[in-house]
């Protein structure tokens, strides 16, 4: 576990620590009340309470002894002859006749007056000058306040993690073991600084973690801390950024003169893209507050002050759009990618956050784990939960394997739409179309395996062919053409069964589209155009090659859309020569899915009584390429 922050504390706690505590006034209000009840409870008369027509009837009977009557009240109290005392309300002024009744009687009578409480006589004046002088001190403080706020707006809002507390290591980060040998000198460093200053090595001042978002990099940073077993002091880009210019190189030197007092200690900036953009780039110019902030950060990073004992770490997830100043040797000048988690990892990561669920003891993770290519360390985080959601819905009192089938297929290809009618006539097309990708996707050997497949409303589609892609790196020109046939395996199969197409195509028809213009534009594929790129990952925001024209010809763009189009007009073409020669294979898909609704690869390989590759595997090209999933057809 990572080691609580230390928060900072507020600057109200401070205020009552430098003005009276928080006790004083509890007892100031204690002492009011005190003075007001008090002397009534003192005062309180005691004894059997009896009415004034009784207390004469005592008097007339002789049994009286002595009378005391308070003038302000009218309250009386009377003394018996064998002891008894007697108390009574009658009027403030007593009657002549009572009172000539008391002196017959040889009865000792006194009349009191009772002197005010003086508090509660001063109270009506002191009142209003309290309210004016407390109105004053609270509006003071305020103001001293909001001084303290604008005096501080300069600070650093890092928070430091110190070794007091139980620290996050290594061992809790499932997988990445490759990340963690790269870092391992960092570790070491911090560790053992002799070992390196007696060679003469010095290890890079900056650590930049490049990955996916959900990858795990500010957990890999602060393992790294812990390992080391020393402060760690965590930031985020955009506490840098404020409406006042100058307040965020304020701030990154208030960070530094923090971890120089620390000693060793590690600095991380998660989202570093927010302050590190390139200088000088967008369409509205430079940034100036944020400019200044970077410029600062460079400074410290390599300027003339020592930083000996500080490594600095940061985490993004776009390294293209950063300063060459931020990446050059002496700064961040070593690159750390953490990729997507491969098949083993994605299995610890699983058994990592199942850990406290309630699970069965059936469940297969590296089943789960198979069926999980692509995704990242907080997709799965976000697939345990919800296949306990799932658990809990179907009144389950623990995780199944069926739970993480239904969170699989939730997350990837969206909820059942349950509320969608669909005619007979759109379930056959629907049916026919999804039938279309599964008989292609079955029958060429490139393509990527059938998982399931639905005519039920998911997502944004009528029906859904699923396929889960093997763990690739690179992809070859036969993979990717074999992919364009099954993207064209659902409208062929419309056009051969029914000689109409619908718009359920639609998105099939853009992915297809992308893929051949980056086969001939940016990879090569395409012997007429030849081995010529002409991709760009220049992000328009940034203002790099808004306004420059095309670095191609209008007769190479003419050429470049004919390719695209002969490319995807032959995978057309093969589409629909396989469903011509598989055409009952096809209607025994599209009937069982009528049937069933949903089936599985298994079914649909079992339906085709003999399926004939396509091809052989190519050979791998030398770039990676990520082809985006196969479209939904029919959606709304």
């Amino acid at each position: 576990m990572a080691s609580e922050p230390q928060e900072p504390q507020s600057e109200g706690s401070e205020r009552r620590r430098e003005g009276w505590p928080r006790w004083s006034i509890w007892m100031l209000i204690a002492l009011v009340l005190a003075s007001v009840i008090v002397p009534n409870l003192l005062n309180r008369e005691t004894g059997t309470a009896i009415e004034y027509s009784s207390l004469i009837d005592e008097v007339t009977d002789g049994r009286i002894d002595s009378v005391v009557v308070t003038n302000q009240t009218g309250a009386i109290k009377a003394e018996a002859i064998d002891g008894t005392t007697y108390t009574s309300k009658g009027p403030i002024e007593l009657p002549e006749t009572d009172l000539k009744l008391l002196r017959d009687r040889n009865i000792d009578v006194e009349f009191r007056t009772e002197s005010s409480n003086p508090f509660l006589s001063l109270l009506p004046i002191l009142l209003p000058f309290v309210l004016i002088i407390g109105l004053f001190w609270w509006m003071q403080r305020r103001a001293q306040g909001q001084m303290n706020g604008i005096m501080s707006i300069g600070r650093s809002k890092a928070r430091t993690y110190t070794t007091e507390r139980p620290e996050t290591g290594f061992d809790d980060v499932a997988g990445y073991k490759g990340v963690k040998q790269e870092i391992t000198e960092v570790v070491d460093f911090l560790k053992t600084p002799d070992r390196f200053a007696a060679v003469g090595a010095r290890i890079p001042k900056g650590v930049l973690l490049v990955g996916p978002p959900g990858t795990g990099k500010t957990l890999i940073a602060r393992a790294v801390a812990g390992e080391a077993g020393v402060p760690f002091l965590s930031v985020t880009g955009s506490d840098f950024m404020e409406m006042f210019v100058g307040v965020g190189a304020s701030r990154v030197r208030d960070l530094f003169q923090t971890a120089r007092k620390l000693g060793r200690a590690i600095i991380f900036i998660d989202e570093i893209d927010s302050i590190g953009r390139k200088r000088g780039a967008g369409l509205g110019g430079g940034h100036d507050e944020r400019e200044q902030t970077l410029n600062q950060m460079l400074a410290e990073m390599d300027g003339f002050e020592a930083t000996e004992g500080i490594v600095m770490m940061a985490a993004t997830n776009r390294p293209d759009i950063l300063d060459p100043a931020l990446l050059r040797p002496g700064r961040f000048d070593r690159q750390v990618v953490v990729p997507l988690p491969e098949f083993e990892e994605r299995s610890a990561i699983l058994a990592v956050h199942i850990k406290d669920k309630t699970a069965s003891k059936d469940i297969d993770l590296n089943t789960v784990a198979k069926g999980t290519p692509g995704m990242s360390g907080a997709d799965l985080a976000n697939l345990v939960n919800e296949a306990a959601l799932n658990a809990v819905r179907m009144d389950r009192e623990s995780i199944t394997q069926d739970d993480f089938e239904a969170a699989r297929d939730r997350i990837l290809i969206g909820q059942r739409r349950e509320s969608v009618a669909m005619t007979d006539r759109e379930k056959e097309v629907t049916a026919y179309h999804e039938g279309g990708h599964a008989l292609i996707a079955t029958l060429f050997a490139n393509a990527d395996p059938v998982h399931k497949v639905t005519i039920l409303p998911t997502g944004q589609a009528l029906g859904v062919t699923m396929q889960l892609p093997e763990e690739r790196h690179a992809y070859s020109q036969d993979y990717i053409e074999d992919r364009l046939a099954v993207l064209f395996g659902g409208r062929m199969a419309e056009d051969t069964v029914f000689g109409v197409t619908s718009t359920g195509a639609a998105n099939d028809l853009i992915q297809g589209t992308e893929l051949a213009r980056r086969m001939v534009a940016e990879w090569g594929m395409s012997d007429r155009v030849g081995p010529m790129a002409w991709g760009s990952d220049n992000q328009v925001f940034l203002g790099d090659g808004l306004v420059s024209g095309r670095d191609y010809s209008d007769e190479t763009a003419r050429v470049i859309d004919e390719e695209v189009e002969r490319i995807l007009r032959t995978q057309e073409n093969r589409a629909r020569q396989a469903l011509l020669e598989h055409r009952s294979a096809l209607d025994r898909i599209a009937a069982t899915l009528l049937d069933k609704e949903t089936i599985s690869g298994d079914e649909v390989a079992q339906l085709i009584p003999d399926p004939v590759p396509s091809s052989e595997d190519g050979d791998p090209i030398s770039e990676a390429v990520n082809p985006p999933s196969i479209g939904q057809p029919g959606s709304d």
